[in-house]
């Protein structure tokens, strides 16, 4: 047998980076390696805690495995562009359901988004509220743990789970549990056309209770947005005719709320994309947090977060509050008395340190994640510290 040693993978020791061109180097690296290692992908989302130790990149890892079309099933290796897959899928008239962030503008970083990177850190925008999250459209993942081990778990459709959830654990694991070397997804064809309804001038309270309504009307709204202060955003999609129908009716329902314009096709893709990359805050100072609560509780804990001094936007029908604060302003004492998580998107390094960007999810849920990482990673060398 030969010694898997000797499958080196591209080290540029100047740069402190390996990037494996292959799964077994992926594999090699890691089972090789003596000191903890940097996961990264196309360095888009510089997420989570800051870590130390040698990069290791899946940017090498490239490529289409398999696109199907007519079974809605695409396969592609971690490090493939996001925007190679997107192209590919809009030439066959489809998308990618769960509409991921674009985080450049964000954070100010550059490069491609890698497919590995969306489902590792469970990147998922807007559409989430009717569609579901990227994690609900991987249907298999292959990958290599902290011991070196290639692992894989689903398939090409979703009845082929078994054991270990392995696809759910790795959608948002942020390459603590293993580094993605290949991604099975589920794809859908794409809408004809979309158009949104917007009201002006609402209170939080009230824009909430509208996307609610919304929400819950049997119209299939795929977007539900509010900027405090500013516009409300309610998106449907679909075939030209129906969008048109359901739009009036959803306008007649929404009545007492003011009233209701409707945005083209065009204008409605470009006021999304905006919301789904949080283009508000783009190039303003302070720190950025990300805020997963119960949509009714959304505007009580988006008046605390303003009473600190945040701007703040809602997605997902006010299930998801972005804030913007002043440097060094802890999010989470917005949350004391609800259920909910905050995670702190955007800050410098030191901030990042002395708050941490995820925090704590309740005894229970750190003591499984630990014994989680003992698992899959028992040396602690894939992003150690990067959640926590």
């Amino acid at each position: 047998m030969a010694d898997r040693r000797a499958l080196a993978p591209k080290d540029l020791t100047g740069l402190n980076m390996m990037i494996p061109a292959t799964e077994d180097e992926l594999a090699e690296a890691i089972a090789a390696t003596t000191e903890p290692l940097r996961i990264a992908g196309g360095g888009t989302r510089p997420l989570g805690n800051p870590t130390s130790g040698k990069t290791l990149s899946v940017a090498g890892l490239t490529g289409i495995h398999l696109y199907e079309p007519g079974a809605l099933t695409l396969v592609a290796a971690a490090g493939t562009p996001v925007v190679e897959i997107e192209a590919a899928l809009a030439a066959e008239n489809q998308r990618l359901a769960f509409e991921p962030m674009d985080h450049r503008g964000l954070l100010g970083s550059a490069g491609h988004s890698t497919i590995g990177g969306i489902a590792a850190a469970n990147i998922s925008g807007p559409r989430r509220v009717q569609s579901g999250a990227c994690r609900d459209f991987m249907l298999g993942v292959r990958f290599v743990d902290g011991a070196g081990n290639v692992l894989k778990n689903g398939g090409r459709v979703m009845k082929n789970v078994t054991g270990y959830d392995l696809v759910k654990l790795l959608a948002g694991s942020f390459g603590t549990l293993g580094v993605i070397s290949e991604v099975s997804l589920k794809v859908l064809p794409k809408a004809e056309t979309e158009a949104t309804l917007l009201l002006d001038g609402l209170t939080d309270e009230s824009a909430v209770k509208a996307l609610s309504r919304s929400l819950a009307s049997p119209f299939d709204v795929t977007g539900a947005a509010h900027v405090t202060g500013g516009k409300t955003m309610i998106r449907l999609e679909g075939f030209a005719d129906a969008v048109a129908y359901r739009g009036d009716a959803l306008r007649s329902r929404l009545a007492e709320f003011g009233d209701v314009a409707m945005l083209s096709a065009d204008a409605s893709a470009k006021a999304w994309q905006a919301q789904r990359d949080v283009a508000a805050f783009h190039g303003q100072k302070g720190d950025v947090w990300r805020l997963s609560v119960k949509p009714s509780d959304g505007p009580q804990i988006g008046a605390r977060l303003q009473q600190a001094g945040a701007q703040t936007l809602y997605d997902w029908g006010g299930g998801l509050v972005w804030a913007l604060l002043p440097e060094g302003t802890d999010a989470r004492a917005a949350l004391a008395g609800y259920a909910g998580h905050a995670r702190l998107e955007r800050a410098n390094d030191e901030v990042k340190k002395r708050l941490g960007c995820f925090g704590s999810q309740g005894p229970a849920i750190d003591r499984l994640a630990a014994g989680l990482r003992q698992r899959f990673d028992p040396r602690g060398i894939l992003n150690s510290g990067l959640m926590g």
